[in-house]
């Protein structure tokens, strides 16, 4: 059963979309196992670039169905809309299934999630404010509305009232703010919205393991990272679900007896967006560098990104929690016109050398970045197509990360572009 996994490896926007792309070509199926719309990547393809948020990556190529596990949350509204805008742009979305299983984002479950966030103050999350969180929260509480609710009106009605009644309670009580109207809702859900998905709607567990038992090749594609994890993230500052590699499992209705490869997803540098610790971030003007090359903002939001240097620690953390069995670095180029670049090797905790990831957060808050340093190569990397291009230094750099992690790097990318990339090293 040939499955591989996705994963990214820091805090996110490491360019898991390109990626899925450049190996789609070999895959049946492509499927998203968690988060939601909080999560965006761009894919440029013969210079058109397409912003997705919710469908997969294998959209593009018409020979692969791409499927929307149970473990993502969806926003039915969010999704047609980005639909609508790829079949403007001629991408076929008629393949498209989406699980029965999936949990529904409601408008009350945004407004709950912008009230919560400013009500935090000094101490909000960062989060995206789409509905992610409070959708989940619903989920693991039981009383969370499913797309298979709305195949049956009956059924659906009565839980969105009791749904709806409990959050007009807290949205009145708690913020003084208008509730919903349950009605309203269930008829614009019901008309508008259920009419266009349920074409789409499907047991998607089961196609899951027709396409493997058929020895088709199955990508599960995660979104956020895994320094994002509810579990294993920099928590609280995280998201609701679990990104890492063995979330694909619970996502996507697969044991872990059926993933044969997992690819982690790096940036040569490291970025996060919102609040939470971030060891390597810098405050200069060579983040402010990183920033403006990389084009260093969300996707969704257009919020700008912290930028600091390569994190090694952290992503021995990622080979452990996910069983990499490769990486891939990606955005290599935007270091192109740096004089000297960095990584950092360990931290001075209190000090203290520690050359792993601390398990305590206040340590972890405190880690100061113990760097080795690298003379840049000062050249234009976007034309190189094979590993032996590279520039020496270059070449240096990424040998010195793949023997700090302890697993090879299988391809780089050197631009935005679907070609834009170099076979590295065999994994």
């Amino acid at each position: 059963m040939p499955a591989t996994i996705v994963v990214g490896t820091q805090w996110g926007d490491e360019g898991k979309g390109k990626f899925t792309d450049l190996i789609a070509k070999e895959m049946s199926m492509v499927v998203r196992y968690q988060g939601g719309h909080n999560a965006g990547h761009t894919l440029v393809v013969d210079g058109e670039s397409f912003a997705l948020q919710l469908v997969p990556s294998g959209v593009l190529y018409d020979h692969i169905v791409p499927v929307i596990g149970n473990g993502v949350v969806v926003d039915p509204v969010v999704l047609l809309a980005e639909m609508d805008k790829l079949q403007a742009k001629g991408v076929d979305c008629a393949r498209l299934k989406v699980s029965g299983n999936a949990h529904v984002i409601f408008p009350y479950h945004q407004e709950l999630d912008r009230l919560i966030e400013r009500h935090l103050g000094k101490n909000k999350l960062g989060t995206t404010k789409r509905g992610i969180g409070p959708t989940y929260a619903d989920k693991a509480a039981r009383v969370g509305i499913r797309i298979q609710d709305m195949l049956d009106p009956k059924i659906f009605r009565e839980k969105l009232h009791v749904a709806v009644a409990e959050k007009n309670l807290v949205l009145a009580k708690v913020y003084n703010r208008l509730g919903f109207d349950a009605d309203e809702l269930a008829d614009r859900y019901l008309n508008e919205v259920m009419p266009r998905l349920r074409p789409h709607v499907s047991d998607t567990v089961g196609l899951v393991h027709e396409a493997l038992e058929a020895q088709q090749h199955v990508l599960f594609e995660g979104a956020q990272a895994t320094f994002l994890d509810i579990d294993h993230g920099t928590y609280p500052y995280v998201t609701s679900s679990n990104p890492v590699a063995g979330g694909a499992c619970v996502g996507a209705g697969v044991g872990p007896m059926a993933i044969n490869r997992v690819v982690g997803i790096a940036k040569a540098y490291v970025t996060r967006v919102g609040s939470g610790p971030f060891p390597t971030e810098l405050f200069d003007e060579i983040g402010d560098k990183i920033c403006e090359i990389g084009r260093e903002y969300g996707t969704n939001t257009g919020r700008r990104r912290r930028c600091g240097w390569f994190d090694i620690p952290m992503m021995r953390q990622a080979v452990r929690l996910n069983s990499l069995s490769e990486l891939a670095i990606t955005k290599l180029d935007i270091l192109d016109t740096f004089d000297e670049i960095k990584a950092c090797v360990a931290y001075d905790v209190n000090g203290t050398r520690v050359d792993h990831l601390p398990y305590h957060q206040s340590d972890f808050h405190a880690a100061v970045p113990i760097y080795e340093t690298f003379p840049g190569w000062n050249c234009d990397l976007s034309g190189v197509r094979e590993a032996k291009d590279l520039p020496a230094p270059a070449h240096r750099y990424l040998e010195f990360l793949q023997e700090q992690v302890g697993v090879p790097i299988s391809l780089v990318g050197i631009g935005p572009g679907r070609d834009q990339f170099v076979h590295f090293s065999k994994p």
